[in-house]
């Protein structure tokens, strides 16, 4: 009960374009960190743009910045979507200093550009932290701090523009733009890093990406994410959000993920299977234990394996399996014929699922590389 309480509050907030979930700089970093252990010069030299992020308040920004150095970034560039409805209330990185805006003639909560292009202990105290960053933007040294001319919005010219100078593009997109933002990602052929609805995987503009290897999921979905910031306004609903001890409301989806197409050691790990005869004796799903055999679609022809962990290793066939089986994805070891979902969303549909005449929910059509049928 507490879990889809959650989950309404995110698919409410998405149906009313209301998109003000804000990530957390724990999960940031957790997510980044295991693309440094596969290859610690993923960012090194590279210009990263972080372009829906209130510089005033995204951890986003706080992350890159606070590690500008030790990721070895050419220069980082943030841009807010719009004026945050929680200016001042995460970072302060400004504190209250108001003669800030006054003295730019513009309220904190305008549209942003930051641009970082080095950072260090600028007041020699012996710590290097966001204080350091603040005086250097105030001071204008080797940095810019400026308002757009605009809102902010990712697809406007200015904003356009500076995506064009980026490497990769990091932030959470606004859930109710997900498919233009990745559009526009592809247009200009950039690496990113984005937080998505996991429904996404089904939509035509994204699954045939995955499909063709030119996009895949991070290292973890659900509670890799831990939960997001949302404003005061949100009502939190049951034991899957809370207050954190900083004051932050955070509301805990579990139907999150990481999108990119950056490359990570977690991708390369072969799934551990067991054969068929043993699913069917052994397996700890009571739809596959004790059967003769794995169900078969009414429709198409491949087997449908209800379970990620009830793929058969000897199968040499098309199977279906769940849209989660993607966050285990290894493409040296499967290959991705298409999907059967609800609705024919993409040229790599194939229907409805159906098994013994009842519809069953959407499937990735997935075959064993190296094994001949």
């Amino acid at each position: 009960m507490a879990r889809s309480s959650s989950i309404k509050n995110l698919t409410q907030a998405k149906k009313a374009k209301n998109d003000e979930f804000y990530t957390q700089y724990t999960d940031i970093q957790k997510e980044i960190e295991k693309y440094l252990e596969y290859d610690p010069d993923t960012f090194r030299h590279k210009v990263i743009y972080c372009n829906c992020d209130d510089p005033f308040e995204s951890n986003f920004f706080k992350y890159f910045v606070l590690n500008f150095n030790r990721l070895g970034l050419k220069q980082l560039i943030t841009t807010s979507y719009k004026p945050s409805p929680v200016a001042n209330t995460q970072l302060a990185l400004f504190g209250d200093d108001e003669s800030i805006s006054n003295s730019k003639g513009r309220p904190k909560v305008t549209a942003n550009k930051f641009v970082i292009n080095k950072v260090h202990d600028f007041d020699n105290d012996g710590e290097f932290n966001l204080k350091d960053v603040s005086k250097q933007l105030k001071a204008n040294k080797q940095n810019e701090w400026s308002p757009l001319e605009g809102d902010g919005d990712f697809r406007s010219s200015e904003c356009v523009e500076l995506l064009l100078k980026a490497d990769i593009v990091v932030t959470n997109p606004p859930f109710s733009l997900f498919r233009e933002y990745v559009k526009q990602i592809f247009e200009y052929k950039k690496k990113f890093l984005i937080i998505g609805n996991i429904n996404c995987l089904t939509y035509k503009e994204i699954f045939p990406l995955i499909k063709e290897n030119k996009a895949w999921l991070g290292n973890g979905m659900g509670r890799w994410i831990s939960g997001f910031i949302v404003p005061e306004r949100y009502e939190l609903y049951g034991s899957e959000t809370r207050i954190d001890d900083n004051g932050n409301r955070i509301v805990s989806t579990n139907n999150c993920l990481w999108l990119t197409n950056l490359d990570h050691g977690r991708r390369h790990q072969p799934v551990p299977l067991m054969t068929m005869a043993e699913n069917l004796r052994f397996s700890k799903h009571k739809e596959i234990k004790g059967k003769a055999a794995y169900d078969k679609y009414d429709n198409y022809d491949a087997i449908e394996v209800p379970f990620s962990d009830a793929i058969p290793s000897d199968y040499p066939g098309e199977m279906g399996v769940p849209i989660t089986f993607l966050d285990k994805y290894n493409p040296d070891q499967f290959e991705i014929i298409g999907s059967l979902v609800t609705n024919n969303v993409d040229s790599y549909s194939y229907g409805i699922p159906y098994v013994n005449g009842k519809k069953v929910y959407a499937r990735v059509l997935i075959r064993h590389r190296g094994i001949e049928k």
